[in-house]
């Protein structure tokens, strides 16, 4: 295996020998071989389009397909070689339909003929001798350039997905999709024909989630201020984590009057502020807040946990019966909910003991998306002018077990009080909690969502570069972003592609990232780590 896609990949290289994530060889390189022959069928796929033949199932496939290899949501290398194999059919159902219409069939590439084995042992020899991201390139900048392409392509994916479940797609992504892949095979490219594919990718992402944002609003509801309990009371319960809004819904749906209460975890928090889903009496709370927590976390919790969308590391076996999964997330032996009937997780509810006293731990406020900021958007415009705002910071993105994260609680912890911070995504769990007041009658710390949110965050700063007259870059406005897996790499391309500079990134540089395409970041972004201190940042920022 090789892989250096997340953040807390092994000694800040890449993993060779195991998954920091927990997973091992085969997995890894099975998931390459996914990948593989999914470029296997981009060739086939972007003729067919060539020719005016555009297939809505195939796109949605190919979409799940490259979101089920992001770091933290499959490990179960048999759906894995379901899905090798639904690819290699759907190419040769795709090959024929093109030489049906004339069009061109004879790729040379190996990809478009490959042939899975018919076993996982198969299927991971395959991958280990692809040695798949080594061979992307000889030339180390052109390698990197594909990856961070490749890993801007999965958080594509998580969010196309997410859009289209709640009917919201757009044949370009799927477009995008097949150029990308394709373009992953390429020899002999330069780097000036990478990067514009990979600028493509931040704005074809940045459509992937303005579709999903038009989705969840569209369904649920522009989310509004709502105050969301830590602690928890006297009853049965479930914690959902993740990010489908739509497994929640359903959740909630089918636990209605069960006496059941539904508690979130992780990025599910911001879903108390759709009024859609608050609606529900029994969508009690949130429980939990760290990622790495998360082992800590549920064999406290007195009910079973269910994992939309993303998950941790295969979970201990004294507490395995309790967890379920849903969508594309999976481990060996755990189970797994195959269409949207909860039933077995609501049957696991009631037999367990529930929360078995009230525990009040106070609340935290959520709901602050763009509507809701923009709404009292006159009121920040003015605090702004009379000096009582000083500067803006939004600070978010991933959270992570790696040492260093603290730099992001220390950094919030000392922002000046005449400072708002902005933030989303499950980073904010470092300080989601802290009590920073308000100015005004506006609060100094602003949820703005899930990660997906980033963007609500981006049409609140446009707006306010609109009010003042001035681009983003000019703006009182500091991003200070931490990442872990590839939905933040797609995030970071959306706000290159909109010119925003002067991003602080960490805890790490992505090792992906070579020194001849950082320069060229730097150089024209202006995108640094974070420093040493959050102390030395602020100086920077605020002199």
């Amino acid at each position: 295996m090789y892989c250096n896609q997340c953040e807390q990949t092994a000694k800040g290289t890449g993993c060779t020998t195991a998954g920091v994530c927990g997973k091992n060889n085969e997995l890894a390189d099975i998931e390459d071989v996914l990948i593989y022959a999914l470029c296997g069928l981009a060739f086939f796929a972007r003729e067919s389009r060539r020719l005016g033949k555009l297939d809505q199932d195939i796109d949605r496939f190919v979409m799940k397909a490259v979101f089920s290899t992001l770091t933290n949501v499959n490990f179960d290398p048999d759906r894995f070689a379901v899905l090798i194999g639904r690819t290699v059919e759907l190419r040769e159902e795709l090959k024929a339909q093109v030489a049906a219409a004339g069009g061109k069939v004879d790729f040379c590439h190996p990809a478009a003929s490959f042939q899975p084995a018919d076993t996982v042992a198969g299927l991971a020899a395959q991958g280990a001798a692809l040695q798949f991201i080594p061979t992307l390139d000889n030339d180390e900048n052109i390698r990197s350039l594909k990856q961070t392409l490749l890993y801007g392509l999965k958080g594509i994916a998580a969010y196309a997905d997410h859009a289209a479940i709640l009917g919201q797609e757009d044949p370009a992504i799927g477009g995008f999709m097949y150029e990308a892949l394709t373009a992953l095979l390429m020899q002999g490219l330069t780097i000036e024909q990478c990067v514009p594919v990979a600028m493509k990718a931040g704005a074809i992402n940045l459509r992937a989630m303005e579709l999903l944002d038009a989705g969840n609003t569209g369904t649920y509801g522009h989310p509004v201020p709502t105050a969301v309990p830590l602690g928890h009371r006297k009853n049965k319960c479930i914690l959902v984590t993740g990010h489908d809004l739509r497994d929640l819904d359903l959740l909630l749906q089918q636990t209605k009057g069960k006496g059941i209460d539904i508690y979130t975890h992780g990025e599910m928090l911001p879903t108390h502020g759709y009024p859609e889903l608050k609606k529900y009496p029994h969508f009690y709370g949130h429980y939990g807040t760290a990622w790495q927590n998360q082992h800590k976390e549920f064999p406290y919790f007195p009910g079973p946990v269910l994992f939309t969308t993303n998950c941790i590391q295969k979970p201990r076996e004294d507490y395995q019966d309790r967890i379920f999964t849903t969508g594309l997330v999976g481990w060996p032996g755990v189970k797994h909910i195959d269409g949207k009937d909860f039933s077995p997780v609501i049957e696991k509810a009631l037999a367990m003991d529930g929360w078995q006293e009230n525990v009040d731990r106070g609340t935290v406020l959520v709901g602050f998306a763009r509507n809701a900021v923009l709404g009292v958007a006159d009121k920040v415009i003015e605090a702004v002018k009379n000096k009582q705002i000083r500067h803006f910071f939004l600070v978010g993105g991933c959270d992570g077990a790696k040492p260093g994260r603290d730099y992001f609680t220390r950094f919030v912890e000392q922002v000046p009080a005449d400072c708002v911070v902005l933030t989303l995504a499950c980073g904010k769990f470092r300080f989601f909690d802290k009590q920073l007041g308000d100015i005004g009658g506006i609060p100094r710390l602003l949820d703005v969502g899930q990660c997906n949110d980033a963007y609500s965050a981006v049409q609140i700063a446009l707006a306010l570069a609109a009010a003042f007259g001035c681009g983003v870059n000019e703006l009182p406005l500091s991003m200070i972003i931490s990442w872990y897996e590839q939905k933040a790499a797609a995030i970071l391309l959306s706000l290159l592609s909109l010119g925003i500079k002067d991003i602080r990134l960490g805890p790490t540089l992505p090792a992906f990232i070579s020194p001849a395409v950082l320069a060229f970041l730097v150089a024209t972004f202006n995108i640094k780590p974070i420093a040493a201190t959050p102390e030395e940042d602020l100086k920077a920022i605020l002199g």
